[in-house]
């Protein structure tokens, strides 16, 4: 059987491999986000202030980018099976010393392995969808990935912090280590590199997408040219700078900062504010198909009607809300989620980028570099939030104020601003690159 035969009619096992991966970057959003609802808990055991507390969710992000490219090499070189159970494998470690952690630092230690464990998960899992399927299946793969794999962020917001206020901290993030240990070993067992058609392939093959060229890929020379080629082409800055403007509203809400605003800013209840925040990750599953829809039937116009529209609506909708005397209707917060949660489907659309226009031996490269942008900006909309409150002498949970998240949450607009022009001039350069939207892939 051919290669192409093989990708063009995927059976139960591919499918299997994408379930499981999918699976997997689940449990990784779980991790990433298990602060969530529990930010007062952490600001309590450890005896933190706003600036320390962001330090937990800014070194873990910092680290997730920074890793990144070394993933995406390290794809290239060994496939997904062996980096996917390594990364599962670290945040179980990260999750037990978090489980037994009692001193700031040991909590920071905790959070950079956890971080970069997650760094490993959602690359691994594009690289099984870009080896095992046929590319056109691949834009409505990755959007159901992304999507699928918000649902930990409903298993972080609800059964998480109940588990937590059931048992004990221990309990809880030890949970959390078990369950890594578990996907480590069930990653490890299912996930395969390539179809049986390819396994005996002793080289990689590229081809050069503008001359057609093939070339055989064999050494680490070839991976360190891999990423100044792909940083060369515009079309992956355009996918890092979406990726970077899009996400990170959402991602700081989510990650950190959501529920004391909701709580102690808005004066909503927990109950009210687990459910804003639920409500935000559903609104992002529904948004999925909707925008990978429309991306896929209009290639050419992804960033000026897609991804900036996304972007001015999350703009628009934070100041609304700030610009407000006093608390906002619940409505209005309701919008406000929606607003959020089209961040990250929108930033999928960033990885159609990197996939169209680089390739194969280099896609996980580009996919790296165009991940990192995200959690760049989330990293520093965390730490700018923090500093802020801390600022305005509103640093601890009980000195929480509406008018200091305000302020606080004013901080997000210059990243909006700088990611958007950059959006604006790469977009512009990568038409000029491939001789306009005529010659636009397909």
């Amino acid at each position: 059987m051919t290669r192409a035969t093989t990708l063009d009619a995927p059976g139960w096992r591919t499918w299997t491999l994408w379930g499981v991966g999918v699976a997997a970057y689940v449990v990784s959003i779980v991790n990433r986000t298990s602060l969530a609802s529990v930010g007062v808990d952490a600001a309590v055991r450890f005896d933190a202030d706003a600036s320390a507390l962001s330090m937990f969710a800014v070194i873990q992000l910092a680290v997730y980018g920074a890793m990144q490219i070394p993933v995406g090499l390290l794809l290239d070189r060994f496939g997904a099976r062996p980096i996917i159970a390594t990364g599962m494998a670290l945040m179980a470690v990260g999750q037990l010393v978090m489980a037994f952690a009692d001193a700031v630092g040991i909590g920071i230690l905790a959070r950079v392995l956890i971080g970069a464990g997650d760094a490993a998960v959602f690359p691994s899992v594009l690289r099984v969808i870009s080896t095992w399927f046929p590319a056109q299946r691949a834009p409505v793969l990755i959007q159901s990935t992304g999507i699928i794999g918000q649902l930990g962020q409903i298993i972080a917001v609800i059964p998480l912090a109940a588990l937590l206020h059931a048992t004990t901290w221990t309990v809880a993030f030890g949970s959390l280590a078990g369950l890594g240990v578990l996907f480590a070993v069930l990653t490890f067992a299912v996930i395969r590199n390539r179809p049986p058609s390819r396994r005996d392939d002793p080289v990689d093959t590229s081809v050069d997408t503008q001359t057609g060229a093939i070339r055989i890929v064999r050494s680490s020379a070839d991976l360190r040219e891999g990423f100044r080629a792909s940083w060369a082409h515009p079309a992956t800055r355009l996918g890092f700078w979406s990726h970077f403007t899009t996400p990170f509203a959402g991602t700081a809400f989510v990650l950190l900062w959501g529920f004391p605003f909701l709580t102690a800013g808005q004066g909503l209840t927990p109950a009210v504010a687990g459910l804003l925040m639920t409500s935000l990750v559903l609104f992002g599953m529904l948004a999925g198909p909707v925008l990978g829809a429309l991306s896929s039937r209009h290639p050419t116009r992804r960033s000026r009607w897609l991804v900036l529209p996304t972007v001015a609506f999350q703009a628009v909708m934070w100041i609304v809300v700030i610009a407000l005397p006093g608390p906002a209707p619940l409505w209005l917060l309701v919008v406000l989620m929606l607003a959020l949660a089209t961040g990250g489907p929108a930033s999928m659309i960033a990885f159609d980028h990197a996939r169209t226009f680089n390739p194969t031996h280099r896609l996980s490269t580009a996919t790296g570099i165009v991940n990192g942008g995200g959690f760049l900006a989330a990293l520093i909309a965390i730490l700018f939030i923090g500093v802020a409150m801390d600022v305005q002498g509103a640093g601890t949970p009980d000195t929480y104020s509406l008018e200091a998240f305000r302020f606080a949450f004013l901080t997000q607009v210059p990243l909006w601003l700088v990611g958007s022009i950059g959006i604006v001039i790469e977009r512009h350069r990568t038409l000029r690159h491939i001789g306009g939207t005529e010659n636009f892939p397909r």
